[in-house]
């Protein structure tokens, strides 16, 4: 089943993702000299990258003209967050952001053009400026092939090498405490191979499906980070998951509808009826037609609460606040549901500007949104936590030291996280497209601080370590391995995960509390002792998906424990983390990083918490000029942390 990779004394680096965070870097260190071994657990183009649909923020000319800035960026990402990023990281990478979308250009990405050949904008939430560059709404798709192409030249010449449909286990640490490569399994054959390496990248993306269903792809489970956690790795605020506004309810999964549906002039509705007091009621038909339903008799509820933002609030507060409608018996039909109307853009402006998400409607819900309003309902979406990271600051804050060997590196020298799986950029909320730039400017930047870390660490190559150091991790994955096929207990794994995600769900996701997220702990403490007695459908060693989601559950229930953890300990409501029972912000005690470390005794997480780097904005309200208005009876605003 084992063997050891080739020995070659020239320094090599892993990476770790297909995704763009993944592909940046292996572009920025290949162009510096050094090959890069890339692994993904599905074709490099199929990554999750590939749906991320709605746009890339940055500063350009247009957005000058309009009186925008690279530093409006960055005061807008840190609001945004709630300011519980770092913010050096943040002003260097809203800095970049022009470079970015022009290196993009020179490659090809087919971004939408004004008539005058300028590349086109669209709005995006929590920001009054046109800012969001876009290829349609397919943007995701045309980034991940523009950076695919130029990996794949770096492969045809021989510095690449592509392990598709390869799985990470663990990362391989040697008695320094150093990262010195990884053990991955091919989920073809089912071999495993230790593999050297004198650095290696996470790039692996989010943990969706540690939620059931979310908009995620299913192979989105959070496994690798957690098996870097488990490990020794840190890990940063993971109890920040953000939940997207728009998505499409399936019995199956969720759907993205982006939000450049909302940017690009959609309005979120719900049929109400308003009362003598000026507040709004439940519809007594809220089941009608909605064509049918007269403007008087529609709550545009985004747009009376926010009047200065309206339907492009920041996702957290555009999420509680669909959410409280639905809770207050006015969804869509008596339901969890509410309109997201683009009937009033007409048909050929949709089909220009948001072709992707309304083929995407079409299919999975057999309406056109051009003639009949979305029903629509928030749906995990993206985690702002994961990997804690270091950086070196400039002297004044403004950025961070190009070059840096321990940008975005973990506490695990050696091993570095980039992307979603990276939890500097965007706080206690991410706003939208931001999530493409932080990917590829984490690749971009910091990949140069990788190629920087190999070359001074040339003392202790990993080809001259002892294979002994190589054989533990093999042989400890071989063994869980062979645990797990040959174990015959009662329990399915995969009604354990669909329990998990049910109830993480419900616990640790739009609203929270205490009691609530104590509960959820013990019933983490059941399913893992339930975990301990599965036994597996196939026991063969071909193509065993139902070994790889077993293997992973594992890692699922190892990260469940730090979000629910990590919201218990935080006392107080910031970004996406709202708790019914602490619903103010508390700046004199939560200012802070959350940290998780796994503590090998219990199988559960340490909580501490460390200080965040302010020095360039100073917290202040964020209230998104949040009105009192609202439906009667309606439970206290929120998104108004103070």
């Amino acid at each position: 089943m084992s063997t050891m990779s080739g020995s070659n004394t020239t320094p090599r680096v892993i990476v770790v993702g297909g995704g763009l965070a993944g592909l940046a870097g292996t572009v920025r260190i290949c162009e510096s000299g050094l090959p890069v071994d890339l692994f993904s657990v599905v074709p490099v183009k199929r990554s999750h990258s590939v749906c991320a649909q709605g746009g890339i923020n940055a500063c350009n000319e247009v957005a000058r003209q309009q009186g925008y800035s690279e530093y409006e960026h960055f005061d807008e990402t840190v609001y945004g967050g709630d300011f519980l990023q770092h913010q050096p990281p943040v002003y260097e990478m809203t800095h970049w952001a022009p470079r970015v979308i022009d290196l993009l250009d020179r490659m090809g990405v087919p971004f939408n053009r004004t008539s005058e050949g300028q590349r086109d904008l669209r709005l995006f939430g929590g920001s009054l400026y046109k800012r969001t560059h876009f290829a349609g709404a397919t943007t995701g798709q045309q980034l991940m092939y523009a950076l695919d192409e130029q990996v794949r030249r770096y492969e045809a010449e021989g510095r690449v090498t592509k392990y598709e449909h390869w799985e990470f286990l663990r990362p391989i640490v040697d008695d320094q405490g150093v990262c010195k490569g990884v053990v991955a399994q091919d989920l073809r054959t089912m071999q495993i191979r230790a593999f050297r390496a004198d650095a290696v990248v996470m790039a692996t993306g989010g943990c969706g499906l540690v939620f059931g269903k979310s908009t995620n792809s299913v192979m989105c489970n959070g496994a690798a980070a957690a098996r870097c956690y488990v490990h020794g790795a840190k890990y940063g605020n993971g109890e920040f998951i953000q939940v997207h506004p728009t998505a499409i309810p399936g019995a199956d999964k969720l759907r993205l509808m982006s939000e450049s549906a909302r940017g690009e002039g959609g309005r979120v509705w719900v049929p109400a009826i308003k009362g003598g007091d000026g507040g709004w009621g439940p519809h007594p038909d809220a089941a009608r037609d909605p064509r049918q339903i007269p403007e008087s008799e529609r709550y545009y509820f985004l747009e009376e609460r926010y009047p200065k933002y309206g339907n492009i609030v920041p996702r957290d507060i555009a999420t509680r606040e669909i959410f409280n409608i639905c809770m207050d018996g006015m969804g869509v039909m008596g339901g969890n549901m509410v309109y997201l109307d683009l009937t009033h853009l007409g048909r050929e402006y949709l089909e220009r500007k948001l072709l992707g998400i309304i083929e995407i409607y079409r299919k999975f819900v057999g309406e056109d949104p051009a003639e009949v309003p979305m029903r629509i309902f928030p749906g995990v979406h993206y985690s702002m936590g994961g990997l804690w990271t270091t950086y070196s600051a400039k002297d004044d804050l403004r950025g961070m030291v190009a070059g840096a060997p321990d940008s975005m590196t973990t506490n695990i020298p050696g091993l570095y996280a980039f992307g979603e799986v990276n939890y500097q950029y965007h706080g206690a909320n991410r706003l939208g497209a931001n999530a493409l730039l932080s990917c590829i400017f984490d690749g971009l930047f910091c990949g140069l601080g990788v190629v920087n870390y190999v070359r001074d660490s040339a003392e202790r190559r990993a080809a001259d370590l002892p294979q002994s150091v190589f054989d533990g991790a093999l042989k400890a994955e071989e063994a869980l391995v062979q645990k797990l096929t040959a174990a015959q207990g009662s329990e399915n794994p995969y009604l354990i995960g669909r329990e998990l995600g049910d109830e993480m769900t419900a616990a640790s996701t739009v609203v929270k509390s205490g009691p609530r997220l104590e509960k959820a702990l013990a019933r983490l403490d059941e399913l893992r002792a339930r975990y301990a007695k599965i036994s597996l459908s196939d026991t063969g060693m071909w193509t065993n998906q139902n070994l790889s989601y077993a293997r992973a559950l594992g890692d699922m229930l190892a990260l469940a424990d730090v979000v629910l953890r990590g919201g218990l300990e935080r006392k107080e409501s910031r970004g996406a983390h709202y708790r019914t029972d602490y619903t103010e912000r508390d700046d004199a005690n939560f200012l802070k990083t959350t940290v998780a470390e796994h503590d090998a005794s219990t199988g559960k997480s340490r909580i501490t918490f460390e200080d965040v780097e302010t020095g360039l904005v100073k917290p202040r309200a964020r209230t998104y000029g949040k009105t009192e208005s609202g439906a009667a009876g309606a439970k206290k605003p929120v998104g108004a942390t103070a």
